[in-house]
């Protein structure tokens, strides 16, 4: 009998981690959040109901996010799609107790420096949101559509570097999606495995 029950836990616990692991999947609904943005918003997903909505998991301590940010490759992208009424949210889940936690006003500070344009920076300090979308990296980014729904999950682009020269030669995973579907076509490349540095959980 006691080995019945525990093997009724553990297959729960493989259930609910199966869950997670698929929680954040293309062609699954994206994890709701409402998340505080740097000048003390707070900030729903379920707001961008409707929309396209790109999410950028961001650490300005991190070589690989300042290699999209020192190209202009992601400022680029905020403003040529934001020009396309697609929502941009910046999010940083570094935990408010890490070494490299960014203040509201530093993380602004920083987004304005380098001439971003995202329609929002977002300040996970709990890291709740990261952990529910299983965020791996920085950059790791979502496509979610008018649905809700997610169809893009990944890497940026496929130059997994931290040389800003690699941006500019690179295959952007992120525009091939915006491109495909707001086309009306499926997405073709719906998952990619991200890359840089950890998320500081």
């Amino acid at each position: 009998m006691q080995r019945r029950a525990v093997s009724s836990i553990i297959a729960a616990m493989m259930l609910v981690a199966a869950q997670a692991a698929a929680a954040a999947a293309p062609g699954t609904a994206a994890p709701a959040f409402t998340i505080t943005d740097t000048a003390g918003k707070a900030v729903k997903l379920a707001d961008y109901r409707g929309r396209y909505v790109v999410l950028e998991w961001t650490n300005p301590e991190c070589p690989f996010v300042r290699k999209h940010y020192d190209s202009g490759n992601m400022q680029g992208l905020q403003k040529e799609w934001g020009a396309k009424e697609v929502v941009w949210l910046a999010v940083n889940s570094t935990n408010q107790s890490h070494a490299e936690y960014k203040s509201p006003a530093q993380m602004s500070g920083w987004m304005r420096a380098q001439g971003a344009a995202p329609a929002a920076t977002l300040l996970d300090a709990t890291s709740a949101t990261g952990r529910a979308y299983e965020a791996k990296t920085t950059p790791h980014m979502f496509v979610v559509d008018p649905a809700g729904r997610i169809i893009y999950a990944g890497a940026i682009d496929d130059r997994r570097s931290a040389n800003p020269a690699d941006a500019k030669s690179a295959n952007n995973y992120v525009r091939a999606a915006l491109t495909e579907a707001l086309a009306g076509k499926p997405v073709s490349v719906a998952s990619t495995t991200p890359y840089g540095c950890s998320v500081k959980y």
